[in-house]
């Protein structure tokens, strides 16, 4: 087996689709702990703990989520699924480091 990761229309074994699942998983947590430095720099910004939560930003990034799925053929609602849980995490945890900062 070869080490290079084929693109998922390149894939005729499921070891070559888990390889490249796994490192496609790798390059998401990666995304996802950038993604979460922004948190981190929220929590410092914001002069109270009361800002941390904007549903109408909220909302904002589900949407644009969804659009982009959309654009991208992808399953609109599953997206927006996804990103109501990424946001709310992204939340709580804003709020626990403006906690721990403070």
């Amino acid at each position: 087996m070869s080490d290079t990761i084929l693109p998922g229309p390149d894939c005729t074994t499921m070891t070559e689709v888990r390889a490249g699942v796994d490192a496609l998983d790798r390059e998401l947590v990666a995304l996802l702990a950038r993604r979460f430095a922004y948190m981190d720099a929220a929590a410092r910004i914001k002069p109270a703990r009361g800002a941390v939560r904007d549903e109408a930003r909220k909302t904002q990034v589900i949407a644009n989520a969804r659009a982009e799925a959309e654009r991208l053929g992808l399953p609109a609602e599953v997206i927006a699924d996804l990103w109501e849980r990424l946001v709310e995490a992204s939340i709580a945890y804003e709020l626990d480091r403006f906690d721990r900062t403070r």
